[in-house]
């Protein structure tokens, strides 16, 4: 049977903990399931493609750390980016109720 990789989640969750819990004893101790899918969709999948159960759960485990870490950085620098947009804005507003 062929879904797309969402319709599959809750089938697969059990996968999803087991290489959340692999990362975590490689060092990654605030890995989740969650992390893991979000890291898929976005690094492995890109959208929501069309696959069998057996061909998610191999993506799933041949998740490797560098693209996991790769996914990390690059939400790292976003929050980051967006951490000081939201600084700048609340320093405007704050130089402005000052005045």
């Amino acid at each position: 049977m062929i879904k797309t990789v969402s319709e599959w989640k809750t089938e697969i969750e059990p996968a999803l903990k087991s290489k959340a819990s692999e990362l975590r004893l490689m060092g990654y101790h605030n890995a989740t399931s969650d992390d893991v899918w979000n890291c898929l969709e976005e690094k492995v999948w890109k959208g929501d493609p069309s696959k069998r159960l057996y061909e998610v759960v191999q993506d799933i485990f041949h998740l490797s750390s560098n693209i996991y870490m790769s996914y990390l950085t690059v939400n790292a620098y976003q929050d980051d980016d967006l951490s000081a947009s939201i600084a700048a804005l609340t320093q405007d507003d704050q130089e402005e109720t000052d005045e």
